[in-house]
């Protein structure tokens, strides 16, 4: 398999389990509706794993601009493959939101919130204030990439026994689980341009009954937010372990 066909990937599963947990939380009469914000975080980091775990051998399981943007900043990412890998994620992401809406398809037309059936493609404020939600946004990503960088260093693990391909997914997902519980609420907690845009493209594509709008003028903050917080993160990074 090719780098580029494993983010896309790897990608499109972190949207189906990722989406997919919105869905069954917020659309009527599926079994999970109601489950709450700790089910939805819980799933989301979990998708993170799991999309990780099947191509991070492979393509090194970026699935985010952000993080392949912030690597290729600090000199560990090459910048020529850098648009190859941000074309696959949001590829990947669109498809991904294609097959839960796919999954969920008798349940759009029983859910008359407009905002629910937006939120399970991407995320909106919970108090539009666009500094404020930029803020958390460059705050979270911050910490995703600082994370994801700091788990798997020598320093803290040997990853040459292995850490890399075995626990390291699962880590960088209790990571992601963590922002989501802890800095999730102002914005819910996008940190990856790919997994905002390319799903709200599918909301604005797709024939979803009652959908309303995609909410086009708060799109530029998830993935703004993400990049810059992402290339502070990998910097602050370099400053306190690669100096």
């Amino acid at each position: 398999m090719s780098k580029f066909s494993a983010e896309l990937i790897g990608t499109m599963i972190l949207i189906i389990l990722g989406d997919g947990v919105v869905a069954n939380v917020l659309l009527n009469r599926s079994k999970g509706q109601n489950s709450g914000w700790i089910v939805i975080a819980i799933g989301w980091g979990l998708a993170v794993t799991v999309g990780v775990y099947t191509v991070g051998t492979i393509s090194g399981g970026h699935l985010n601009p952000a993080v392949t943007i912030a690597l290729a900043a600090i000199g560990k990412f090459a910048w020529n493959d850098v648009p190859s890998y941000v074309t696959a994620q949001m590829i990947g992401a669109f498809l991904g939101a294609v097959i839960v809406w796919l999954a969920y398809l008798p349940h759009w037309k029983e859910t008359a919130d407009t905002g629910a059936k937006l939120g399970i493609f991407c995320t909106a404020p919970a108090i539009r204030h666009s500094p404020s939600n930029l803020l958390t946004e460059i705050i979270g990503t911050f910490i995703l990439v600082l994370g994801a960088l700091a788990i798997p260093s020598p320093n803290n693990l040997n990853v040459e026994l292995g850490f890399s391909t075995g626990l390291g997914p699962l880590l960088i997902g209790l990571l992601v689980l963590s922002i989501g519980v802890s800095l999730g609420g102002p914005t819910g907690y996008a940190i990856n341009p790919a997994r905002d845009l390319g799903p709200r493209i599918a909301h604005f594509v797709l024939p979803i009954a009652g959908k309303g709008n995609s909410d086009w003028r708060y799109a530029g903050i998830p993935v703004v937010g993400p990049l810059a917080g992402g290339i502070l993160g990998a910097l602050f990074y370099r400053l306190l372990w690669m100096a």
